[in-house]
């Protein structure tokens, strides 16, 4: 099964700018995988503008959510997990999702060849691979 977050998150982003607010997102900046300017983070998270004004290429996928955007007038690649997100918000009412913190993934159990790109047989099997649920402690 798809995870629902990536989902909740793409509707209250549209959300937000039906009603002309800012988008903000707050993302766990330890999260593996999350590369946001280090600089920006406090307290272990990163607040970030992922409005139209401030972001180019934009994209709320599934698997990753990453775009372009200036930090002290510099352009950064900012990219990170859906998992990694903790809320969704806008800036004008604070209305918005968080979410409950969710275990890191493990990391070291995954094999270094899925990073690369899966072979023949198992892309046509991976439509019917069973997933475990994560549990929250």
């Amino acid at each position: 099964m798809i995870a629902q977050k990536p989902y909740l998150i793409r509707a209250l982003y549209e959300w937000i700018l039906d009603n002309d607010w800012t988008p903000y997102i707050q993302v766990d900046a330890d999260w593996p995988g999350v590369e946001v300017p280090r600089q920006f983070v406090q307290d272990g998270t990163i607040v970030l503008n992922i409005g139209p004004q401030a972001t180019r290429n934009l994209v709320l996928d599934n698997e990753e959510i990453r775009f372009q955007a200036r930090f002290q007038g510099e352009e950064r690649v900012v990219r990170f997990p859906p998992g990694a997100v903790l809320a969704i918000f806008a800036r004008e009412s604070g209305q918005g999702m968080p979410f409950p913190p969710e275990p890191y993934p493990d990391v070291s159990a995954t094999p270094s060849k899925s990073v690369a790109e899966p072979s023949p047989e198992e892309k046509k099997s991976s439509a019917n691979k069973v997933v475990p649920l994560r549990r929250l402690k």
